[in-house]
Parts: structure tokens; C-alpha cells; sequence
């Protein structure tokens, strides 16, 4: 009985084991936080979302670069006025009014410690005494009177006398160093100010660039355009692609910066930016898209930074306008819509359509491919030439080798009529 019994338990212990092993096993994985979550690999699915690249270029012109680990700060305080320059708004104001106000502390201070050395705030009330400044009762009356020989305004209240020496040689650096001072924080606010960074605000590129064929050629093309009726002067166009690349010899070169021809040769970069212009990159051997299809456009990690460089009409100074496309934002097949049209006198410029493109047809293949195309077409022609002339130059060899038996047979007859007329 207790073998029996030993026996059905083995049995039981055996089902439940077959039963736990055929019978699916739900795991749970425990929460991770989610720094450890993003370090997880992922399987991405073939409808996954296309991984965002990091710009280079902003598209309102502004480089996504920063700048850390820059132990030689000094050098910024070597160069202090372009320093102040590219300071902000905000921070360039406070340092306007910090500079003046410790100015004008610092020298109503001085004024304070000679008339107190002097005593003359002990004679305030004698008419017998001649003090340094006359009516300086006071740290806020010195602090005034600062403020009135920096900035040359004389109210005529208080006045430096002629038995103050060292009051005059104060009044004569007073007066040197606040012309500095006013020169350098003028000219700091006059040159920010004018700046033509805003200038370029009014510079506009297309939102996309566009594939397609120009005069049976793939070219890659954008279009600029200018908002304001005063122009940009000797304005030139120049583009760079932006893409990593790795050496024969095994070097990792980051964001390498390539050239892109927009004309540079034949003088298409420099524009007359009257109306918008599409600028076109022709793609050929030279060129950094010569084997790129638009299957595998979408792969690439590369960007095209495009920069308008000119001179303000009003004010002749150089304005230079950025922008960027990345694969993202290069169409396949598309065309810019017109936008120029000609009314009643003058032609007029449509800014609703400037970014508005329009599918054409457009091979898919790259340049490289459609140029190998073109030459296995002409490759039958040169064929049936080669063959031809072949041809005709065995028949020519035929033919000489049959001209030597006729001439033996003619010089035959000709020496068989001379026999027969000798005899």
C-alpha cells in the first residue's frame, strides 16, 4: 500500500512537471528607471518612426555648437568689446548702467575724501573758508557733483575754486576717463545695434530642397529669396554638405564639411537677388550625391548647410543669412512652384507659394546609375560601327587576295598573244 501510494505521487509529481513545462510561463521583468531603460537595446520594427538627426545648422541659421572645457577664458577678456558685443541684450544693458554708476561712485567718493581731508565739511557755515568744491556738504552732493563733471551738464551750483589742486588734477582724470568710458559703451550699444543680424531675418530659404532633372541632368536644387525692396549687394551663395566620414586609413573624420558646386565656375553663385532664385547643384562625378539613389537617400546622415553672404544696400555692411536641409527635408522627384508672375507694369512675387513644391517625373535611380544607362545605350551603336568596319576591312583583304590570280591570268594572255604574233 505505501508502494501504491508511493508510486501515484511519482505519477502526480511527473503530470505536474509536464504540465509546468508545456504550459506557458508568464514573466515578469521588474521596473527599470529610465535611464536604464533608454541604455536597453531596442528591436525596431520595419514601421518604426525615422530616427531624428542632430542638426548641425539650425534652419533659422543658428549653429548647434557649444562650446565646453575652455580653460583660456582670459582670451574673451582680451578682446572685451567683442565680448560685450555678443553678450545679450539684457546683460549688455546691465553692464551699460553697472559701468556709469560705479563710475560715478567711485569718483564722488574721491571728491567725498578730499573735501573730508580738507576739512571742509568742519566749514560748512564759514564764509572765511575756501573749500575744494563749494556747497559739497555731503557723500550724496559729491556723489551729484560726479555725476555732473562726467557727463558735462553744470548746473553752477557747486563749483571746483582755484585752492584745490588735487581737486584739479581729479576734475582733469574725471574728464579723460569719462570721454573713454563714453566712447567705448556708445560705440558697444552703436555697433549692436546695427548689427545686420537682423537683416538676414528678412533673407528666406525654401523649407525643402528638391531632386529632380534640369535640362536632362539630376540636380539638386533650393530656392532663396529676399522680403525687403532694398537689396543685398554682391550677394553670393555657397553650400556645404555636412556628413561623417571615415579615411582609407581608418580615421573617423566627424561632421566633415564638403563642398558643394552651386556655380562656382561658371559664375551662377553670385546672385542679383531682386526676385526669389532656385539655386541648382548639378549632380555629376564631382559631386557628393553621384551615387546616391532615392531608395537610399533616407539612410543617409548628412546635411546640406546653404549660406547667403552680401552687403546691406543701406548701411554696407556684410549681412550673412544660414540655413540647412537634412534627408528628412530633401523631396525625391519634386519642383518649386513659380512665383513670379507679370501683371500690369511690373512683375509681382507670390511669397504664399515660395515654399510649395510639385512631383514630377523623376528617375529614381542615382546620377552614376542613369549615366551607366546612357553609355550600355550607346554601346549596341559603337557595336554594329566596330562590326561594319571590320566587315569592310575583310572584304578589302578578300579582294586583294583575289587581284594578284587575275593579274597572273592577264599577264598569261598578254605573253601567249605576243607567241602567236612572233610565229
Amino acid at each position: 500500500m505505501a508502494k501504491l501510494t508511493e508510486s501515484m505521487t511519482n505519477v502526480l509529481e511527473g503530470d505536474s512537471m509536464d504540465q509546468d513545462v508545456e504550459s506557458p510561463v508568464a514573466i515578469h521583468q521588474p521596473k527599470l528607471p529610465k535611464q536604464a531603460r533608454d541604455d536597453l537595446p531596442r528591436h525596431i520594427s520595419r514601421d518604426r518612426t525615422k530616427r531624428k538627426i542632430q542638426r548641425y545648422v539650425r534652419k533659422d541659421g543658428k549653429c548647434n555648437v557649444h562650446h565646453g572645457n575652455v580653460r583660456e577664458t582670459y582670451r574673451y577678456l582680451t578682446d572685451i568689446f567683442t565680448t560685450l558685443v555678443d553678450l545679450k541684450w539684457r546683460f549688455n544693458l546691465l553692464i551699460f548702467v553697472m559701468v556709469y554708476t560705479v563710475t560715478w561712485l567711485f569718483f564722488g567718493m574721491i571728491w567725498w575724501l578730499i573735501a573730508y581731508i580738507r576739512g571742509d565739511m568742519d566749514h560748512i557755515e564759514d564764509p572765511a573758508w575756501t573749500p575744494c568744491v563749494t556747497n559739497l556738504n555731503g557723500f550724496v552732493s559729491a556723489f551729484l557733483f560726479s555725476i555732473e563733471t562726467e557727463t558735462t551738464i553744470g548746473y553752477g551750483y557747486r563749483v571746483i575754486t582755484d585752492k584745490c589742486p588735487e581737486g584739479i588734477i581729479l576734475l582733469l582724470i574725471q574728464s579723460v576717463l569719462g570721454s573713454i568710458v563714453n566712447a567705448f559703451m556708445v560705440g558697444c550699444m552703436f555697433v549692436k545695434i546695427s548689427q545686420p543680424k537682423k537683416r538676414a531675418e528678412t533673407l528666406v530659404f525654401s523649407t525643402h530642397a528638391v531632386i529632380s532633372m534640369r535640362d536632362g541632368k539630376l540636380c539638386l536644387m533650393f530656392r532663396v529669396g529676399d522680403l525687403r525692396n532694398s537689396h543685398i549687394v554682391e550677394a553670393s551663395i555657397r553650400a556645404k554638405l555636412i556628413k561623417s566620414k571615415q579615411t582609407s586609413e581608418g580615421e573617423f573624420i566627424p561632421l566633415n564639411q564638403t563642398d558643394i558646386n552651386v556655380g562656382y565656375y561658371t559664375g551662377d553663385d553670385r546672385l542679383f537677388l531682386v526676385s526669389p532664385l532656385i539655386i541648382s547643384h548639378e549632380i555629376n562625378q564631382q559631386s557628393p550625391f553621384w551615387e546616391i539613389s532615392k531608395a537610399q537617400l533616407p539612410k543617409e546622415e548628412l546635411e546640406i548647410v546653404v549660406i547667403l553672404e552680401g552687403m546691406v544696400e543701406a548701411t554696407g555692411m556684410t549681412c550673412q543669412a544660414r540655413s540647412s536641409y537634412i534627408t528628412s527635408e530633401i523631396l525625391w522627384g519634386y519642383r518649386f512652384t513659380p512665383v513670379l508672375t507679370l501683371e500690369d507694369g511690373f512683375y509681382e512675387v507670390d511669397y504664399n507659394s515660395f515654399h510649395e513644391t510639385y512631383e514630377t517625373s523623376t528617375p529614381s535611380l542615382s546620377a552614376k546609375e542613369l549615366a551607366e544607362l546612357a553609355n550600355r545605350a550607346e554601346l549596341p551603336l559603337s557595336w554594329s560601327v566596330s562590326s561594319k568596319l571590320n566587315q569592310h576591312a575583310e572584304l578589302e583583304t578578300e579582294e586583294e587576295e583575289k587581284n594578284p590570280e587575275e593579274q597572273t591570268e592577264r599577264n598569261g594572255d598578254v605573253a601567249n598573244l605576243e607567241n602567236e604574233s612572233k610565229v
